[in-house]
C-alpha cells in the first residue's frame, strides 16, 4: 500500500505543479511599465500609435498617429462600465476646450458590443473622436485591462501622463495645460 501511495502523491504534486505554472503564465497581470515611465519623467512613445482601428459610427479607419502635433487625452472606455459613465460628461466638456487649443479627447472602446458603443456616444452626446479596439491588442500595448482608464499623449506623441480609473478634473487640467503651453 505504501509503495503505490509515494507515486501516486508525487504525480498528484507535479499536476499542481504543471497546474499553478500554467495559472501564472495565463494571469500575468497587465504591464505597469507606461506608468513608471511617465511617473519618472521619462515620456515613453506612445505604443502601437500608428496602430488603425476602425472609426465607430464612421466608415474608415483612424489611429492615434494621424493626431501627432496635437495634445490628446486617450481614453479607454465601454457602454458597460459605470466609471466611464460617469467620466463621459467631463471629456465632453473638456473636449470643447481642448480643441481650441488644437488638442483633443481620444476614445477608444474596449471589448464592448459596436451597438451598445454607438449608444453610449448618443447618450452622453460625445462629439470627440471614438475609434474600436476589436480585439483588444491596442489596449494591451498600454497595459489597460480595467476600465476607464486614460492616458494624455503630447504633441511629439509621448505618454506625460497615466490615469488607471475614473478620471477627475485634476488630470483634465494637465492635458490643458499642456495644450495651452
Amino acid at each position: 500500500m505504501r509503495r503505490r501511495l509515494l507515486p501516486i502523491l508525487a504525480s498528484l504534486a507535479g499536476a499542481c505543479l504543471i497546474g499553478l505554472l500554467i495559472y501564472g503564465v495565463s494571469a500575468q497581470s497587465a504591464s505597469r511599465t507606461l506608468d513608471e515611465l511617465a511617473a519618472s519623467g521619462k515620456h515613453p512613445v506612445a505604443p502601437d500609435a500608428a496602430r488603425s482601428l476602425p472609426r465607430l459610427g464612421a466608415g474608415g479607419a483612424s489611429s492615434l498617429a494621424s493626431l501627432k502635433g496635437k495634445v490628446v487625452l486617450l481614453n479607454f472606455w465601454a457602454s458597460w462600465c459605470e466609471p466611464c459613465q460617469v467620466e463621459a460628461p467631463l471629456l465632453e466638456r473638456a473636449q470643447s476646450r481642448l480643441q481650441r487649443h488644437g488638442a483633443t479627447v481620444l476614445g477608444v472602446t474596449y471589448e464592448d458590443a459596436s451597438p451598445d458603443s454607438q449608444g453610449f456616444v448618443r447618450r452622453y452626446h460625445l462629439t470627440y473622436p471614438n475609434l474600436r479596439d476589436n480585439n483588444g491588442a491596442f489596449a494591451h500595448a498600454y497595459g489597460t485591462d480595467q476600465l476607464p482608464e486614460s492616458f494624455i499623449v503630447d504633441r511629439r506623441g509621448d505618454v506625460v501622463a497615466v490615469s488607471r480609473g475614473e478620471i477627475g478634473q485634476p488630470f483634465i487640467d494637465r492635458a490643458f495645460a499642456l495644450a495651452e503651453s
